[in-house]
């Protein structure tokens, strides 16, 4: 409160939160990820860290109502350092029973939940297998329950508005959950009308009634009880820059694009659609004026096909897939690593095996990353760590492809791919430089696999060049002339300079390096997406007390930094966390074996929580 000097009245002034975490759930239709993306795209606006989580049904419209259908966006925002989306909810927006029941858990005892009381009839909760009526029961009592009828109150808004149908008016009451956000938090509706204006332009009537719903919903809060003041959350302390927002696979597609520039080379896509990598295929359809060539792909061998041959032909060859896809794209994968050519498989990880949970998060692709092919078949292996490192890794992928003339598999998972944050926007010029093998002048004596000395990596020669005509293919070739070679020593040779090739690699990747404590009692590691969740609990259980716990990630899997060793003998205790059954402690087992690796695993499409990881490294210190 504070005391008006002019008027001598006394006026609420909003409460300063370091930090929040809101959820809107409901029915796949009922436009939950977009709510969650205005209202992140709003707090962006207004200078705040953010990490978003969206979590959504496989399938493309499920049964309205039940709980397998409930779609949700997750946003925390902050003034402070936000690395996760958050594991407990400050404010539940719930459209429906089932988005009630699947989500109540998460919200903290003695906070707020809105619900759409419209929703609650007797029929939507016999489908949330609810047996009272949760509002009714006292169920809820330990929590601020905020009861608002949004459906009506949508139609009351709009019932002037000519040219709509009930389902474009029952459509629009996500915006009136949004209104009632905006004015809780202090956030100013401008951003999202100028959305309604430039989504809806060729219809006016959509802007006019999402409009009316947003502020509907914006004043209907003000004069809520249950809501005596709003909150604000100040600007986050960003290093000096411009930002925006991004998505993981948005990042992903510009990092290809920035690689592609940076080399001199175009882009190729061979790509077949498939979840959650579809959108790196879709963002760079985007961008033909950059040269970009995207093919859509009959399937997901042919895509990989295609871009081995965009490779041969000379390009900054691409392809882009999630688990399943991968499996098909293993034979091909092998042609290029036994050709020699430079190829940046991208695959978006999500949870398995077969169809799996398409839409949900896993990291249990590593060891088919490592070894899924035939043979002895080694090749680069990379990790992204957050959506915004997407666009750095993407462009690592292009730069060590190239440079070491091998394919390199990027690993993302959906969790990143799909989740939002900050991203402070890079210029092409300040990026390291990207060296390749690409040559146009005939050598004396030249031959298809003459090697680098320091790389191993081998001459890239295209086709048509006058003299550098050759042979590649599928068989084993000779160790100078790629001539097809069945002798039994040069077959040896070969599989250990393809493998020497890869160890190499080191030479050009950084140190691993650790965080909060160089050495101690525990270190903790872990690899690619979940990055944002242990550097969270890490620093959480560090500012509790505990200054002996280090953490490292790896973004660089195969090979991996040449320090590791040293890293690893510096602390007395090592535990691993990954979202699979204990893929990446195997591969350390394997490399590292007079090491004792503790393990924490997480096998439910789901991002690991603060409170599971505290308390497994306090039983371990």
């Amino acid at each position: 409160m504070i005391t008006n000097t002019d008027t001598g009245k006394v006026e609420l002034q909003p409460e300063v939160l370091e930090a929040v975490v809101v959820r809107f759930v409901g029915d796949s239709g009922d436009g939950m990820q977009l709510t969650g993306t205005q209202f992140t795209g709003t707090s962006a606006m207004f200078g705040n860290d953010i990490a978003t989580f969206p979590n959504y049904p496989s399938e493309i419209r499920a049964p309205q109502g039940s709980l397998y259908g409930v779609s949700g966006f997750q946003v925390h925002i902050g003034s402070v350092e936000v690395s996760t989306p958050g594991d407990n909810v400050d404010l539940l927006v719930a459209m429906n029973p089932a988005g009630l029941k699947t989500n109540l858990y998460a919200v903290k005892p003695g906070h707020t939940i809105i619900v759409d009381t419209d929703s609650f009839t007797k029929k939507n909760l016999e489908k949330a297998e609810y047996k009272t009526n949760p509002l009714e029961d006292g169920s809820l009592e330990n929590y601020r329950v905020i009861e608002v009828a949004m459906s009506s109150l949508t139609k009351e808004a709009l019932k002037d508005v000519e040219g709509l149908d009930n389902k474009s008016i029952t459509r629009s009451k996500n915006m009136f959950s949004l209104g009632m956000i905006y004015w809780m938090y202090n956030r100013s509706t401008e951003h999202t009308v100028g959305f309604f204006n430039k989504k809806f332009k060729s219809k006016p009537e959509l802007i006019e009634a999402n409009t009316k719903v947003l502020n509907a919903g914006f004043y209907y809060a003000e004069t809520l009880e249950l809501i005596p003041n709003s909150y604000t959350i100040s600007p986050a302390k960003l290093a000096a820059g411009t930002y925006r927002i991004i998505m993981g696979n948005t990042a992903t597609a510009w990092g290809l694009l920035a690689a592609a520039e940076k080399s001199g080379l175009e882009l190729f896509l061979g790509s077949y659609p498939i979840t959650p990598a579809t959108d790196i295929l879709h963002e760079l359809v985007k961008h033909k004026h950059f040269g970009v060539k995207a093919f859509q792909a009959e399937d997901e061998i042919a895509g990989v096909t295609s871009a081995i041959g965009a490779s041969f032909a000379g390009d900054l060859a691409v392809t882009t897939t999630s688990g399943p896809g991968l499996a098909l794209k293993g034979e091909a994968i092998g042609l290029a690593m036994i050709i020699e050519l430079p190829l940046v498989i991208i695959n978006v990880q999500r949870g398995g095996p077969s169809t799996g949970l398409p839409t949900k998060t896993e990291q249990s692709d590593l060891l088919q990353a490592m070894y899924g092919r035939n043979g002895e078949s080694p090749v680069i292996v990379i990790a992204a760590s957050t959506p915004g490192n997407c666009f750095n890794f993407a462009y690592e992928a292009a730069r060590l492809a190239l440079e070491h003339m091998t394919p390199v598999i990027l690993l993302t998972d959906g969790y990143i791919a799909n989740g939002s944050a900050p991203w402070k926007i890079q210029r092409v010029a300040d990026m390291p430089e990207i060296k390749n093998r690409k040559i146009t002048e005939v050598k004396e004596n030249w031959h298809p696999y003459n090697r680098d000395e320091k790389t191993l990596a081998r001459d890239w020669a295209i086709p048509g060049t006058p003299g550098l005509e050759h042979r590649v293919g599928g068989l084993e070739k000779d160790s100078v002339t790629g001539n097809v070679s069945y002798v039994p020593e040069n077959h040896e040779k070969m599989t250990h300079t393809r493998a020497e090739k890869i160890r190499l690699v080191q030479n050009n990747i950084p140190d691993l390096k650790t965080e909060f404590a160089d050495s101690g009692d525990l270190l903790v590691i872990g690899w690619g997406g979940t990055y944002g969740s242990l550097h969270s609990a890490v620093k959480q259980i560090n500012d509790e007390g505990y200054k002996n716990i280090g953490f490292a990630h790896f973004n660089y899997i195969n090979p991996m930094p040449k320090n590791t060793e040293e890293v690893l003998s510096r602390f007395k205790k090592i535990i691993v966390c990954e979202l699979n059954s204990g893929q990446f402690a195997g591969i350390l087992k394997i490399n590292h074996s007079k090491f004792e690796f503790f393990q924490h695993n997480k096998i439910q499409g789901l991002p690991f929580s603060n409170d599971e990881l505290i308390e497994q490294f306090k039983k371990l210190v």
